[in-house]
């Protein structure tokens, strides 16, 4: 639907992951519901992650798009940032989201840009706007994620 590309990440943060044997900007490629949806992420830091989706194929019966498909790319974008913020020994949990939805959308892509609120040592709260083409709001969504110890690799 949407076209495949690699988000960007920082050098130092894609060297840390991939001295763990993960390829950062493979695994956060919005994932498969992501890509079913054509969700396309665009930057990626613990401080901003942006995110676009196309509205067609993503719509309600009145060709409006799906409140849920706004919720996919608000959980997408704050749980990259979440799980940028915990860095590479910390997975990214979402235990909260919801999204305010401002006005409806027919056609064209859709924008989300997520911002921290409060990053801890256990939680993260990410704030995301969504903006059509004309740079209106669409939607103002909030994420918590629970920061969980990652799981420590077998040693061989």
């Amino acid at each position: 639907m949407g076209e495949h590309t690699a988000p960007l990440f920082p050098q130092e943060v894609i060297d840390e992951y991939a001295a763990l044997g993960v390829d950062l900007p493979a695994l956060f490629s919005a994932g498969h519901l992501g890509e079913r949806m054509g969700v396309t992420i665009v930057e990626a830091s613990a401080d901003r992650v942006v995110g676009t989706m196309p509205v067609e194929g993503n719509t309600q019966p009145y060709g409006l798009l799906h409140g849920g498909a706004s919720a996919v790319l608000a959980e997408t974008l704050g749980s990259i940032g979440s799980m940028l913020h915990g860095g590479a020994s910390k997975l990214a949990v979402g235990v909260d989201l919801n999204c305010t939805h401002h006005r409806g959308v027919r056609n064209g892509l859709v924008t989300g840009v997520a911002t921290p609120v409060h990053r801890g040592r256990s939680t993260a709260t990410y704030e995301i706007v969504i903006t059509d083409e004309q740079d209106k709001r669409v939607c103002t969504a909030r994420l918590t994620c629970l920061l969980r110890d990652a799981p420590r690799p077998e040693a061989g």
